[in-house]
């Protein structure tokens, strides 16, 4: 018994369709083609991306059917993925006259002005198309002008076409995502808020729908309404794992770190393994000052983004925050390796050298940051409380001159200079310096004494620190 197969049959029928075509085109047969079956033939040659069969096929079809708007699109389909699009837009014109009720009519040109630099006539073609079309087709001009204004830069229209679909269709998936996106690229939460509470009150299982107002809610920083929002998406899709990930950043946000980790670690459950999702739990674990955990979880990230030398630099600090500086130092020898001048890795580094004595390292390594970023004021700081740490005194003072000229007389300097003189031995000089800093920033006097502690011994600079507190609160 011969197996009923439609799929075969409907290919053998194609394949003497074809045939009969070839036969048709070099004159050995004047059987007749149907118009829907040029069609069906076009469409193999572009799936098969021949086009210059492709356009053979449209053009024979052209001398057949001369009146078929169908035809004529697909004529200048090809023409546009050949690049013709002005040859295109004329073709497409004549169809018009023969049905402009083609919604393919609109799509083509739309590609070929856009293809051709001019989104404005898109955009105006679209526009005007909307009111011919209802329902699905409607909806694909929606997208399609969407993506118009999207090239056009005009970014808050593509919102409000997004938003015009879900208007009509509320539950449009394609529209959900996207406009997902856009709302955060343009801001609109409010609005954003607005229409998903609205989708919500009818359809109250819309997963996509909750998870868009926690997005919006997240954007206004209302961290807890957007929980809510994301608690509500997963019990109507226990594996929607975009909103266990975006929960995990809310509860980050509220310092919420063990809340966060589990949540966070429910997206490895779904999903493959993440570097950054391994990068969020460790910084939860870090927070938490569980520095092992840390550790553990910034390892596995930098196993799967190998060349991030960021990653390297974390596992550094947990090490630092535990007071294990040879450990820290040799994370911060491979995250130097990927960026050697990096202010933030010599920064630590040279806090390393000088926590372990080895001032004229720590010196090099902060007089690295200072040739980077001279304008900021973090590696002025940390070299010259090194020179002073080491006694280097004069060097001191010379580069506390120059902080102050490049940070444009930052008060700390004139507090460190102080300190620097008074180790000089250059008291009234220094207490003018001292005064003249109090006058200026009277709450960094815990930095000067932080320098040297002992320094509250000195009776002269107890006497400026007791009459400014009663001048003023410190």
């Amino acid at each position: 018994m011969k197996e009923n197969n439609p799929y075969r049959e409907d290919r053998e029928q194609f394949r003497e369709l074809l045939k009969q075509y070839e036969n048709f085109k070099n004159g050995r047969s004047h059987s007749f083609i149907e118009e829907d079956a040029f069609e069906k033939i076009i469409d193999y040659y572009q799936e098969k991306e021949d086009l210059v069969r492709a356009m053979e096929a449209a053009e024979i079809a052209g001398e057949q059917f001369p009146y078929s708007s169908m035809l004529l699109i697909k004529k200048a389909d090809i023409l546009i993925a050949n690049r013709r699009y002005q040859d295109a837009l004329d073709i497409l014109e004549q169809a018009s006259l023969l049905d402009g009720g083609d919604i393919n009519l609109y799509i083509l040109k739309t590609d070929a002005y856009l293809a051709l630099d001019q989104p404005e006539k898109a955009v105006v073609l679209l526009e005007e198309a909307l009111s011919l079309f209802e329902g699905e087709e409607k909806i694909e001009l929606l997208f399609e002008l969407a993506d118009v204004y999207d090239d056009y830069e005009d970014f808050d229209k593509v919102f409000d076409c997004l938003k015009m679909v879900l208007d009509d269709e509320p539950n449009n998936e394609e529209a959900l995502y996207k406009i997902c996106f856009w709302t955060d690229f343009t801001g609109r939460n409010e609005e954003s808020i607005r229409l998903h509470q609205h989708i919500i009150d009818e359809y109250p299982y819309n997963e996509l729908a909750w998870f868009n107002l926690g997005a919006a809610y997240q954007g206004l920083k209302l961290y807890e309404k957007s929980i809510d929002a994301y608690q509500y998406a997963i019990t109507i899709d226990e594996k929607f794992d975009y909103a266990y990930r975006n929960m995990g950043d809310a509860y980050i946000r509220l310092r919420k770190y063990k809340e966060a980790i589990e949540v966070l670690e429910k997206v490895h459950e779904l999903a493959k393994p993440e570097d950054v999702i391994f990068e969020a739990i460790g910084h939860c674990y870090d927070r938490m000052k569980n520095y092992a955990q840390a550790r553990i979880c910034y390892r596995k990230a930098s196993h799967l983004r190998q060349d991030d030398s960021k990653l390297f630099y974390k596992i550094a600090c947990t090490y630092f925050n535990e007071g294990l500086w040879e450990s820290c130092i040799k994370q911060l020898e491979t995250a130097m390796k990927i960026h050697r001048l990096q202010s933030e890795y010599n920064l630590l580094m040279g806090e390393c050298k000088m926590q372990l004595g080895l001032f004229k390292d720590a010196v090099q390594y902060f007089s690295n940051v200072v040739r980077v970023r001279p304008r900021n004021s973090a590696g002025w700081e940390s070299l010259i409380r090194c020179l002073y740490k080491a006694e280097y005194f004069e060097e001191a003072l010379e580069q506390a001159g120059a902080a102050l000229n490049i940070t444009n007389g930052k008060p700390l300097f004139i507090f460190y200079r102080a300190a620097v003189l008074l180790a000089l031995g250059k008291t009234k000089e220094a207490i003018l310096q001292l005064e003249l800093a109090m006058g200026q920033s009277p709450k960094l006097l815990k930095k000067f004494v932080e320098l040297n502690p002992s320094i509250l011994q000195n009776q002269l600079v107890v006497d400026v620190i007791a009459r400014f507190k009663r001048n003023k609160s410190i």
